[in-house]
């Protein structure tokens, strides 16, 4: 029989207790595997298994200011200062892909997926396969630069295959990378890889709901805090700090103290209603942007050893200009090679040239240098750039066929006009290549031959049997002398060159001829390099998916505002950081039809703390707010005013350090004592909260925005206490983050003094007690 005496079992229990090298300023559990990422102080990555052994570590030499896992849990996302966005590999740690979506740090990541499963075929448009592996093998990587071992270049390994996985989405459910930075821009990502809108939330006209007549709204000053979208991708929630004020309300009316925290809630429902078409979208023109690079690296490897090999070549024949000028002729090199190419006899520069200054191991190098040059040239065009370049054609000309269907995809900003041009130039590429091919393999073979013809030289010279060296082409040699000696026409090929090719009329004539059959409409490429019709190229294909990127930026709108709590007027341009989690769960009651319509899908779950120095009069608190991306669906007010709050006084002397929503509508609150003398002494506690168990209140919307919402709950405050709720005491004092792992129902959380502490959530039948 239980007694008053019974001892009180301790409702968590603690898994593991151990040091860590830096305090942790971010921390993230994988949602499918036992990892915990964790960021220090210094920016450096963590990863470590449930066991605490920790698997890489990998500084990025910036400062990090976010991190988010993919869904999957197989690719990490990094924010980092400056504006770029890292996805590294959960394996190794290895960089995946950089992104420089922002010019400011990425204070926010949130990466979701489409977390509709439906299970009726009949219901699903359409499911999209990639053709492309049925007609061409593996698409080809960025080659490696010759001498070079794996990695120094900064390219991706061969063995290593999770670039490869990262690109090809096939195999994935849609998802979202969403980002936000500190000057309140917001970026889209399908797949993490394909940037698909931008927007800035001071840019957004922000509707007044219930107001009697059209009003709208605008923020200055803000700094985002938190993006969450939701399970079906059709709505984004917004935390902010910044200045909320009317569009019409004159400047000297705007300081009436409506700067604060509010909650925006955007429109992303153009996510879901066009997933299938973004998606197949988002596939070729991803995978294209990695084979521009492998086209990009390819141009770059060749023009840098041709480049050394033609400078190899320059640096020992110019000497022979040298030593003419020295024995006072006035010929040219050529002139003195065609001489003795005549049968004329050797002049006494040429003879000083060959047996001294060149030499038969002269010649061999420098042939080798220049032949293999070559060579490493067809190499590189035959394995990489070739390749990329007819995937690239088959790509285009499935997203060609994709915008032709109007009806599915004008929508989202697929123009036919664009992909055409870009579907010419990718095909004006090819011929490029068919055509640089052609020069190079004529000009390696002229240059074998006239280097045969020297060594056959030197040995007569030097009185030796040259019967073993191949046969040389007296007529090939001579065309050297006259077009490749002092000229390079593999050189302008490979760079950008400001003098354009000149093809013969006749040939001009017959490309401008095709055109009625169907040929190229740009009937200049033959004037163009490699390198300028790659970068037409790149920019046919930039012009045209940045169609889509805006169409979409456009589609989003901000469909709701809900100001939360006031703040201080001094801290205007500065950036509030308070604890804050969004989480959505499903909704039970919602029926598989309206499921099916992404309406009602899910509930919004919005917690936050109230700083002790905030202006209103619920500071110190905690405020959980439910349904707000519902609380406009329906045209009646009195039906869509469904928005509930509650409000969550913390116990006495205690303050919230930070909070995280936990699985089936639960609440972990991390609290530390107020009191304590330094922030290194004192204790703490964790606490379980039960969403369902509050007294949540409807919350009435008002026309006007200058009104506090939760000021209207500070009389009805449920107050918490230590010894009704599930609370486990820590003999520590605890310093945010808070990573509660959904997955496995654990928590991680960092004392002051340098201490992990690992929780185990979840209990069975039998509670665990422990020690402390």
């Amino acid at each position: 029989m239980e007694t008053d005496e019974t001892p009180r079992v301790l409702p968590f229990q603690l898994q593991f207790d151990k040091p860590v090298a830096s305090q942790i300023k971010i921390a993230e559990w994988n949602p499918e595997k036992d990892l915990l990422a964790m960021v220090t102080e210094d920016s450096k990555i963590l990863l470590h298994r449930f066991n605490w052994q920790r698997l890489w570590t990998i500084f990025p030499g910036r400062c990090i200011t976010s991190l988010c896992w993919r869904p999957d849990g197989n690719a990490i996302a990094v924010g980092l200062e400056d504006g770029t966005i890292s996805l590294h590999d959960v394996e190794n740690g290895k960089l995946l892909r950089s992104l420089k979506s922002h010019t400011v740090a990425v204070v926010s990541l949130n990466w979701e997926e489409d977390g509709q499963v439906i299970k009726d075929d009949s219901v699903n448009n359409s499911t999209y396969e990639d053709r492309t592996s049925r007609f061409f093998p593996p698409a080809p990587r960025v080659p490696r630069m010759p001498g070079l071992a794996p990695g120094d270049t900064g390219f991706m390994d061969d063995s290593d295959d999770s670039f490869r996985e990262l690109s090809n989405s096939s195999y994935q459910r849609f998802n979202i990378l969403c980002s936000g930075d500190k000057d309140g821009s917001i970026c889209f990502s399908i797949f993490g890889i394909f940037p698909i809108g931008k927007i800035n939330i001071h840019n957004l006209s922000i509707p007044t709901p219930f107001a009697t007549e059209p009003a709208t709204c605008r923020l200055s000053h803000a700094s985002i805090s938190k993006v969450a979208l939701s399970k079906d991708l059709c709505h984004l929630i917004v935390m902010c700090s910044g200045e909320l004020n009317h569009d019409e309300v004159e400047s000297a009316e705007r300081q009436l103290g409506m700067h604060g925290c509010h909650c925006l809630r955007l429109d992303t429902s153009i996510f879901w209603k066009r997933k299938n078409e973004l998606h197949q979208v988002a596939q070729q023109a991803s995978n294209i942007e990695d084979l521009i690079e492998v086209i990009r690296a390819s141009l770059s490897v060749m023009s840098k050893q041709w480049s050394d090999a033609m400078h190899t070549f320059r640096e020992k024949f110019d000497s022979l200009s040298s030593l003419i000028i020295d024995h006072g002729l006035d010929s040219s090199p050529q002139e003195e090679f065609l001489s003795l190419l005549g049968g004329a006899r050797t002049s006494p520069p040429v003879h000083q040239f060959l047996v001294n200054s060149l030499g038969e191991s002269g010649v061999k190098r420098v042939s080798k240098v220049v032949c293999g040059a070559g060579k490493e040239l067809q190499h590189v065009v035959l394995d990489h750039l070739q390749p990329a370049a007819e995937i690239i054609g088959f790509r285009m000309g499935e997203l060609r066929g994709l915008s032709r269907w109007r009806t599915r995809f004008q929508g989202i900003g697929l123009d036919e006009t664009l992909i055409n041009n870009a579907t010419e130039k990718s095909g004006i590429l090819l011929v490029q290549v068919e055509r640089f091919m052609r020069v190079l393999s004529s000009v390696v073979q002229q240059f074998s031959n006239f280097f045969n013809w020297l060594l056959k030289c030197i040995k007569l010279l030097n009185q030796e049997p040259s019967d073993q060296l191949l046969p040389c082409n007296s007529e090939l040699v001579v065309i050297f002398l006259k077009f490749l000696y002092d000229q390079d026409p593999v050189k302008p090929f490979l760079e950008l060159s400001e003098v354009d090719i000149e093809p013969d009329m006749e040939t001009l004539q017959r490309v401008k001829e095709l055109v009625h059959f169907g040929g190229f409409s740009d009937c200049d490429f033959l004037r163009r390099t490699l390198a300028e019709e790659f970068k037409q190229m790149e920019s046919s294909f930039k012009e045209a998916f940045l169609m889509p990127f805006t169409t979409i930026s456009r589609k989003m709108l901000c469909k709701d505002v809900l100001p939360l709590f006031a703040l201080p007027s001094s801290s205007a341009s500065v950036s509030v950081s308070v604890p804050i989690s969004v989480t959505y769960y499903k909704d039970a009651s919602t029926s598989v039809s309206s499921y099916l319509t992404h309406e009602h899908g899910f509930i919004d779950y919005i917690s936050f703390q109230i700083p002790g120095d905030s202006s209103s009069n619920i500071a110190n608190c905690i405020g959980i707010s439910r349904r707000f991306m519902h609380s406009l669906s329906n045209s009646s007010i009195e039906e869509s005013a469904s928005l509930e709050a509650v409000l969550l006084s913390v116990p006495d002397g205690y303050h919230c350090v930070d909070l995280s929503l936990y699985k089936e509508g639960q609440i972990v609150l991390l609290l530390n004592e107020s009191t304590s003398a330094s922030e290194c002494s004192g204790e703490s506690c964790m606490m379980i909260v039960q969403a369902d168990d509050l007294p949540f209140v409807s919350i009435p919307r008002s026309g006007c925005i200058n009104t506090w919402n939760l000021d209207q709950l500070k009389d009805s405050v449920t107050h918490l206490r230590l010894e009704n709720e599930k609370v486990r005491n820590i003999p520590h004092s605890v310093a945010a983050p808070l990573a509660v792992g959904a997955s496995r129902g654990v928590a991680c959380v960092f004392a002051a003094r340098k201490r992990a502490l690992v929780y185990i959530l979840d209990e069975d039948e039998d509670d665990v007690s422990d020690g402390e």
